[in-house]
């Protein structure tokens, strides 16, 4: 009876195995291709499907400036805006999500609420009007249009609101506070050393998505010089680059590599997040 269940239980996590190694190569196959096409010549790409790198890498780079694409500049645009929606989406948020959990006041429930609301609608929605707003306060064509709407990201304060729950220790709270501990001094010195798995989770989601914003930023940004990465890809679209398929998949390369680095970083910061979030002392 036993060795029939051990060999059930083998079998089953046989195949769990199996599916998670196939879904693992349909993730990373695309991925690799990009990257392998990226060292490609436009005549090997032509020519079919390789999954060796080749080594004209240079010289599709220099194509790309040949053509007044600077992938340097947009990619310090990018990490610009990118970083500074981070920092300002994980500390506000964090900040926010606290405040709703550790304290009770008159009307939490419906600033809770209001909250969820904002997360079910979409920012397209409302893009015309924060566009007005923007350009009446001076602010259109500028890199503070894209930062600042980071301080109230509705959907980063309900993933930190929900984390905050499921690991916020009261009596700690209590403790600062009869240690003589400010209010925000508690949540600097204790609560954002328990949150951090967390806050590096979220980080990393908000990274990405400052990242790949392509929709406000085409919306916002007007000058050439202030394009981000994906923005000047989009302009790979050209008749320019109609027949320079090493240099628009090095482009496009470009824009994803960064995130790749940043995800192996921090990857393992995800794992202790809902280590820690699915157990409560």
């Amino acid at each position: 009876m036993i060795k029939n269940y051990r060999l059930n239980n083998t079998f089953q996590r046989f195949f769990i195995y199996l599916f998670l190694v196939i879904l693992l190569v349909i993730t990373l196959v695309p991925v690799w291709l990009l990257l392998v096409n990226a060292t490609r010549s436009t005549t090997q790409i032509q020519q079919g499907i390789s999954f060796i790198p080749s080594h004209y890498i240079v010289s599709n780079y220099q194509i790309l400036l040949s053509k007044g694409l600077n992938l340097p500049l947009g990619f310090l645009n990018s990490f610009t805006i990118a970083a500074s929606v981070t920092v300002l989406t994980v500390y506000f948020s964090m900040l926010t999500a606290y405040g709703i959990v550790v304290y009770n006041f008159k009307g939490k429930k419906i600033l809770y609420n209001s909250i969820l609301v904002l997360v079910m609608i979409p920012m397209q929605l409302s893009i015309i009007g924060f566009y007005q707003y923007m350009s009446k306060i001076g602010l259109a064509d500028n890199y503070l249009s894209l930062i600042l709407p980071s301080i109230a990201s509705a959907g980063a304060v309900f993933f930190s609101k929900q984390y905050l729950e499921s690991i916020v220790i009261y009596d700690l709270v209590d403790a600062g506070r009869i240690d003589g501990c400010s209010e925000l001094g508690i949540f600097h010195r204790i609560m954002l050393p328990i949150a951090a798995p967390g806050a590096f989770t979220l980080g990393i989601f908000s990274f990405v998505g400052a990242w790949n914003n392509f929709f406000n930023a085409f919306i916002l940004i007007t000058s050439r010089d202030k394009y981000t990465l994906p923005m000047l890809v989009q302009t790979l679209r050209g008749d320019v680059y109609r027949h320079e398929y090493g240099a628009i998949y090095l482009g496009l390369a470009a824009t994803v590599v960064p995130i790749i680095i940043v995800y192996f970083i921090f990857s393992k910061y995800i794992v202790n997040g809902i280590s820690l979030g699915a157990v409560k002392e």
